[in-house]
């Protein structure tokens, strides 16, 4: 079955029983929930899936090990929990992941404290980690993180969590809810919302297509959700004039280097040195990222970048815990900015809270208008997350007498996204990428081993369904940016299987070459729009207009360089 994006477009209209706002992990998985009940579900994104937050994060499924500090307990054992899950559904893209937390004369957490927290971190999991905590001496550390500065070190505890493709942990969610009957349509953005002219609750919206001609269509829907993220005040604010801000977004930004620039085996805990909040130095792939900050931020949530204080910020802390590599300005490649929509406390409260201590709970507020917003909240746990909030969609259809027949128990906590169905019990993804190199080699193709390990890792078992292109096409198996990985068929597959329409959708959020390559994807930027062109039929205008979007997304990224010429 193909998923483009014209074909959702074409189908968007339809009546639903759900009409989901926003394309982001929260969106993506409501949608999901909703469609494996046997809901009638649509979505509508007015970017690419998962364009925003869901991006942007810090790539990490974790239980929130300093939220006991904050003792949120129930946030902790929920999180830890929902790990476990998504360690389950999504083997290929949620992967054990080793922290370490070195402490220091001067630190002001102790070792005893920090190891009374772990066991109780491990006991909320009913002591299911993906691996038993360790505690390491200096000279053990410095055999483990020989980057790390050893002076005044008195031992590192290591303890497990888990790393993630946000980005596809988010697709995937998106593509079940299509295999299920969504309808999942990018780029298009809803401008009103529809209204019963009676009761006054919202019953649709009007869309724009933001790709396209501009075209509108109405879909009417008996709930509406909002699930915008950063944007939800300003979603909630089309149907309303209401002044009460649900959100106090916070920025954070990461920024890339290279491995040899910052090598660790390890996520590092880091305190900065300058106001002790902790943040990470994480190991991925040829690259290291470091993050990520928490500032208050109040502007255009589509216009969020780092900016030169954001990048020195982060610079001192890896200065500090890494002197010998002498981390500089230069040796950025990317940088990432994503916001936190973060329930803003209390009024009279707020100010006085700092940025890294609002809860990352999750409110889930029905509108007087009958809008359902979802705000708050956090990656590892957006599957329940979901869940909550189709029960209350389901809630308010039985007031409503709309809702359908008997609903199904949707598994979500069981069923496996679509690149997990039938992962190896043993977690062997060797036999997944033997499997996929004989796929190519049945057809007298060849993929190299590394290719195809990096092919296991970002599509799972439908690794081999995207070799089997490479084998009907040859050519298909040559890399998109010299000296990288990802190779050409995930173009292909990108379009076809996946809803990608933009060159950012595939540099961005299919592969992240946006992030990985040295140039950001920009030398190969051009071939990415002239192979897509084969495929959505664009002339030369439309290529040019592709390239410039794409070329604008980097240089939002890159706007940090010019403060600094300054």
């Amino acid at each position: 079955m193909t998923l483009t994006r014209q074909q959702m477009w074409d189908r968007l209209g339809e009546d639903v029983d759900v009409l989901v706002i926003g394309g982001g992990i929260n969106g993506a998985g409501i949608a999901r929930d909703a469609a494996l009940r046997g809901l009638s579900v649509a979505l509508v994104e007015s970017r690419d899936l998962a364009y925003g937050t869901s991006s942007r994060s810090s790539k990490l499924v974790h239980g929130g090990l300093r939220y006991l500090e904050q003792l949120e307990f129930s946030l902790v054992f929920e999180s830890v929990s929902e790990r476990r899950i998504l360690m389950d559904i999504a083997p290929h893209l949620v992967r054990p992941l080793g922290f370490l937390f070195p402490v220091y004369k001067e630190s002001r957490h102790n070792l005893t404290m920090i190891k009374t927290g772990l066991w109780l971190y491990e006991g909320l999991s009913l002591f299911r980690s993906p691996k038993r905590h360790q505690r390491l001496r200096p000279k053990d550390v410095a055999e483990e993180e020989p980057a790390l500065t050893t002076e005044g070190l008195k031992g590192a505890p290591l303890y497990y969590d888990c790393s993630t493709d946000d980005a596809r942990l988010t697709l995937e969610s998106a593509l079940d809810a299509a295999e299920h009957g969504a309808i999942i349509t990018t780029w298009a953005k809803a401008i009103s919302f529809l209204k019963d002219e009676q009761t006054g609750l919202i019953n649709g919206a009007v869309v724009k297509d933001t790709l396209g001609d501009g075209g509108l269509k109405e879909v009417r829907a008996s709930t509406v959700i909002n699930a915008t993220g950063p944007w939800v005040d300003r979603t909630r604010a089309l149907s309303t004039e209401t002044t009460t801000e649900l959100l106090r977004p916070t920025k954070g930004v990461h920024i890339v280097v290279e491995r040899e620039k910052v090598p660790v085996n390890n996520a590092v805990v880091c305190f900065h040195p300058h106001d002790e909040r902790v943040l990470f130095a994480i190991p991925w792939g040829e690259r290291t990222y470091l993050g990520t900050t928490d500032t208050d931020f109040d502007g255009d949530p589509g216009q969020v970048q780092a900016d030169a204080d954001d990048v020195h910020y982060l610079l001192a802390a890896a200065r500090q815990y890494f002197p010998e590599y002498e981390l500089t300005r230069d040796d950025v490649i990317a940088t990432w900015a994503g916001l936190r929509p973060l329930m803003a406390p209390l009024q009279g409260d707020s100010e006085a809270i700092a940025e890294s201590e609002i809860s990352r709970e999750h409110q889930i507020i029905i509108g007087e208008d009958g809008l359902i917003t979802i705000a708050g909240g956090k990656l590892t746990t957006y599957r329940r997350m979901s869940a909550e909030v189709v029960d209350t969609a389901a809630k308010l259809l039985r007031l409503a007498r709309k809702l359908p027949d008997e609903l199904h128990d949707p598994k979500t906590d069981t069923r496996p996204l679509p690149g997990g169905r039938g992962w190896p019990d043993d977690d062997d993804d060797e036999a997944v990428r033997q499997l996929t190199t004989r796929t190519v080699e049945a057809s007298d193709g060849h993929l190299d081993e590394d290719t195809g390990h990096f092919l296991v890792r970002t599509y799972g078992v439908r690794a081999p369904e995207v070799a089997r292109l490479v084998g009907a096409q040859p050519a298909l198996a040559e890399s998109i940016c010299d000296g990288r990985p990802e190779i050409m068929a995930q173009i292909d597959w990108g379009v076809k299987m996946e809803l990608a329409t933009t060159v950012t959708d595939i540099l961005l959020q299919r592969t992240q070459i946006y992030y990985r390559d040295s140039h950001q994807g920009l030398n190969a930027a051009g071939r990415v729009a002239r192979h897509m062109a084969t495929l959505l039929d664009w002339d030369e205008k439309t290529i040019e207009a592709q390239l410039r979007r794409y070329e604008n997304d980097v240089a939002l990224s890159r706007q940090w360089l010019d403060e600094n010429m300054q």
